[in-house]
């Protein structure tokens, strides 16, 4: 299967000289829903906005469809505009479509994760789910291929948060998208096609989830 994420051999340090990647090698097939784990510290978020260029590469390969989307874990650094419906259209303007085209993607967007009778609502008078969620159709809403998420549920409780992983895993399903999720929560991994490991800066293992998560469940207990 074609891999819609590549990276071979990604380094990366701070110029502070810490060193947070270290030949860090990955490849997601198309079309699935795979979820990076690992403690805290091992360089997942940086990983993640390495190959969505929000952090400039210094060494090793990144391979990504150039239609990718981005979610934060707080929504509150990502939402800008006064309304659900205008901050979902504000990622369009750069694709020169006419009224009608945003019109549409917007409501297609809201649609596709429960909130189109959202569209006029104020971004404050939203939940921290509801925010999320709008963060995903703001990405979606541009057809994205990629979808890259830095532990999306970190703020949320936990209803909300098996809601979104379950949202998610719906989208990539319906409309083909490959999707890379960070986490720490091992609950999560139901949801996923696949999963990859990181320790210190690098992937040590990749494949199915559950084996995965037996292995992270053993890492942390060693470490106490």
């Amino acid at each position: 299967m074609a891999s819609a994420i590549a990276t071979h051999d990604l380094s990366f340090e701070w110029k502070t000289g810490q060193s947070v990647l270290q030949g860090c090698s990955l490849d997601i097939p198309q079309g699935e829903f795979w979820m990076l784990l690992g403690t805290n510290g091992c360089g997942k978020s940086t990983l993640l906005r390495l190959i969505a260029g929000l952090l400039p590469r210094q060494s090793g390969t990144i391979q990504v469809s150039p239609k990718l989307g981005f979610v934060f874990q707080n929504p509150d650094h990502q939402l800008v505009m006064p309304t659900v419906g205008a901050d979902v259209s504000f990622g369009l303007v750069r694709e020169k479509l006419t009224s009608a085209q945003i019109k549409s993607r917007v409501l297609e967007a809201l649609a596709a994760v429960n909130l189109l009778e959202f569209s006029r609502r104020p971004i404050y008078a939203l939940s921290g789910g509801q925010k999320q969620r709008v963060a995903i159709a703001g990405a979606i809403a541009t057809h994205c291929d990629v979808l890259l998420l830095d532990e999306p549920t970190a703020l949320l409780d936990p209803d909300s948060q098996l809601e979104l992983v379950a949202q998610v895993q719906r989208l990539v399903k319906e409309r083909g998208i490959t999707a890379l999720w960070v986490t720490h929560r091992l609950n999560e991994l139901d949801y996923a096609d696949g999963a990859l490991l990181m320790h210190q800066g690098t992937v040590i293992d990749r494949g199915d989830p559950a084996r995965l998560r037996d292995r992270m469940m053993q890492m942390e207990t060693h470490k106490l």
